[in-house]
């Protein structure tokens, strides 16, 4: 959900916090415990923390937390001056994409043995809580999920009347609804943000379980994935828009809003938009189909969620604030208003989200046990840099016959495996 949020109140929010670590007391001889909470996204999200705040003050009266919003272009920064000057906050939100750098400078508690005192065990999504584990080293919890996201294909019902369920139907579905010289079957993400939905829907049609076999190479450049990535890339210019080879996420979502173009790959996130540009009643979503082995491969986006961090002097109050906003009730509001998938199974379970034809695919499609869930290398350093400045112009050069795809699959796969071994050795895995 997008919401405009007076950036002045937020610069007033941050001014008035106490900053980073905690203190016994408001600072007015209150007595109550003062523990301080950075927001990963600061911004977009600060009314709906603002409100689940009030409420946790309201049932919670000795404890006072003060808020800080932090800009999510800035956070990995944020985070690691204040682990350089030892002056964390108590809780902090945090993505799978960024955990390891985090438990890497030793800066977090881990939430195992919380977990399984708390009353919200046994109630947070287990595909969620294995992807954090399998973020880190030693694969413990160091983060507690609230939310996370999943991609999908995004339809107009109008022109496709019933989804694909394998790649082969959707490259035939593509081309029946190409309808030269204006409407075509798909569009392609050829610009900023090429590289994580083409890994997304490599994997789904190859079905590799792993970023790395066991040697520590990179599966990027399986022959299932260049079988797919060529298939991908022969719809260019022929079912998909010549203009898409500078698509980036904006310019995506304004030629599907053109009501020109069928199908278009991105996440639940531009649920809003869709709604925007063509009402609620027009729009489907389907998971990115199945490939020949006929096995639902999921690619794991980042988990979002808490972490209580080590310097904390009043753990035990950052812990049931966490536990707070992980509980049925908060974590319900939060993802309603975010358009996003709960990590509390409770709230998985609710009206609002068993309403919504879109989450509830990705819900059911997650918590399938016959889904396979394959969790990309967030956890690398250079994973970043890898899948956006150092390989989103070689993919243009595929899609413009500029480059085979085994030669830049080979490129990708070999950047993997070298940053993987550095990894491995940096960390002595």
């Amino acid at each position: 959900m997008k919401m405009k949020v007076a950036w002045a109140a937020l610069a007033v929010l941050a001014v008035t916090a106490t900053g980073c670590g905690s203190d016994s007391g408001s600072g007015e001889g209150s007595g109550k415990t003062t523990i301080t909470f950075w927001d990963n996204n600061g911004g977009t999200r600060t009314p709906i923390y603002q409100e689940l705040i009030k409420r946790f003050e309201a049932a919670n009266p000795s404890i006072h937390v003060e808020y800080v919003g932090v800009p999510i272009a800035s956070v990995q920064q944020k985070y690691d001056t204040a682990i350089a000057g030892g002056d964390t906050p108590d809780v902090g939100g945090v993505t799978t994409s960024y955990l390891a750098n985090l438990t890497g400078q030793q800066a977090l508690e881990p939430a195992d043995e919380w977990l399984a005192k708390s009353s919200v065990n046994g109630k947070l999504a287990t595909p969620m809580l294995d992807s954090v584990r399998k973020t880190v080293p030693d694969g413990k919890l160091y983060l507690v999920p609230g939310t996370s996201n999943m991609d999908v294909v995004w339809y107009l019902k109008d022109k496709l009347q019933q989804a694909p369920n394998t790649w082969d139907e959707f490259f035939k579905d593509a081309d029946d609804l190409t309808k030269k010289p204006d409407e075509y079957g798909y569009t392609i993400r050829g610009g900023a943000g090429s590289i994580f939905q083409i890994l997304a829907e490599m994997y789904s049609y190859s079905g590799v379980p792993e970023f790395f076999d066991a040697s520590g190479k990179s599966t990027v450049n399986d022959p299932k994935n260049v079988e797919f990535l060529t298939k991908m890339a022969g719809l260019y210019k022929k079912d998909t828009p010549e203009a898409d080879v500078t698509n980036d996420f904006p310019k995506m979502v304004a030629a599907f809003g053109t009501g020109k173009i069928a199908m278009m790959h991105h996440n639940l996130g531009s649920y809003n938009d869709h709604v925007k540009a063509h009402g609620k009643d027009k729009i489907g979503a389907f998971a990115l189909p199945t490939g020949p082995g006929g096995k639902r491969t999921v690619v794991a986006n980042p988990v979002d969620g808490f972490a209580v961090f080590k310097n904390s002097e009043h753990k035990d109050a950052a812990w049931k604030f966490v536990e707070f906003l992980v509980s049925h009730d908060s974590n319900s509001y939060w993802n309603q208003q975010t358009g996003q998938i709960p990590a509390n199974t409770e709230a998985q379970g609710d009206s609002w989200l068993q309403g919504l034809e879109h989450l509830k695919t990705a819900v059911d499609t997650l918590n399938d046990p016959n889904t396979q869930v394959v969790s990309p290398p967030y956890y690398l350093p250079q994973f970043s840099s890898i899948t956006k400045a150092d390989t989103e112009p070689l993919f243009q050069k595929v899609l413009l016959g500029q480059m085979k795809p085994q030669e830049f699959l080979d490129t990708l796969a070999q950047k993997l495996t070298d940053a993987q071994a550095e990894w491995k050795k940096a960390t002595g895995g």
